[in-house]
């Protein structure tokens, strides 16, 4: 008699894997985390404020003990408060720029990219989310530097004819408008980085931008001159802080319409590219 034995093999029960979705708020909170574990952040966030509260304190403290001179230049002397503690914002919009540039650019040089666009195929929420959470933080860290610049400098001044409050007319305004505008000089960093994919590309064409080409364009003719340089990316962004304007600066309001529209250009540009080409 044969016995015929049938070998049974159990299967383990299937285990059910939690179903995780790419969302806004999940791509921000990774864009805020990569962002915070660069040294590079650190130390870039703090040369921008040391640039705008350091220079800030000296030139009030220059124009302080040259006041009345015969040899301080003419306008210097018509410095205001404001205008002094703002003068280290030239300097750290560099700073901000170019880490804006390393937020984008830096994962292109490192291969991160990949990884990062695995995880969010559709892309532009990356880019999104990159200028949304530097944007921000520069923001927040602009506007604390021109406060504390001002906060400082105007005690400085006080006495002289450049003294001034936070309640002069347009004292406010002139502060917010410097830390927007770094704010959106981050943004501009950010979208060349992602455009170029190169760190020093993206550098190059941030600082000919900001400080070249309106030395070149003071080489025009003045008919030309005044008709183009005020249109410019910085001359725009500057009336968006200047306390007083004239017939060849924009006004506030006008001078951020054009500056935004600069940023927007530069981030069009950078999603064009995001969406058309490999990484």
């Amino acid at each position: 008699m044969t016995t015929t034995l049938t070998a049974t093999t159990d299967t383990p029960p299937a285990v059910a894997r939690p179903a995780y979705r790419v969302t806004g708020r999940r791509v921000l909170a990774s864009e805020w985390a990569k962002l915070w574990s660069l040294r590079s952040t650190w130390i870039t966030l703090g040369v921008g404020l040391l640039f705008l509260v350091a220079f800030g304190l000296i030139a009030s403290s220059r124009y302080k003990s040259g006041i009345g001179s015969a040899h301080m230049d003419p306008d210097f002397a018509r410095s205001t408060a404001v205008s002094l503690s703002l003068f280290g914002t030239n300097f750290a919009q560099l700073a901000l720029g170019v880490l804006g540039v390393l937020v984008t650019a830096g994962e292109y040089s490192t291969g991160m990219i990949r990884s990062t666009l695995a995880a969010v195929p559709r892309r532009l929420p990356v880019l999104w989310s990159k200028a949304a959470v530097f944007g921000l933080v520069a923001l927040a860290v602009g506007t604390l530097g021109v406060f504390v610049a001002f906060f400082f400098g105007s005690r400085i001044v006080s006495g002289t004819p450049a003294a001034m409050g936070f309640s002069h007319a347009g004292v406010v305004r002139s502060l917010l408008g410097a830390g927007l505008y770094l704010g959106m000089v981050a943004v501009i960093g950010t979208a060349l980085g992602a455009l170029l994919r190169s760190v020093a590309g993206g550098i190059s064409v941030l600082v000919a931008t900001l400080m070249l080409v309106p030395g070149l364009v003071s080489l025009l003719p003045s008919s030309w001159r005044d008709d183009i340089s005020r249109y410019l990316p910085s001359n725009a962004g500057e009336s968006m802080f200047a306390l007083t304007h004239d017939s060849t600066s924009l006004s506030p309001g006008a001078g951020l319409l054009v500056f935004a529209g600069w940023t927007v250009l530069a981030l069009a540009g950078a999603a064009y590219r995001l969406l058309r080409t490999d990484v």
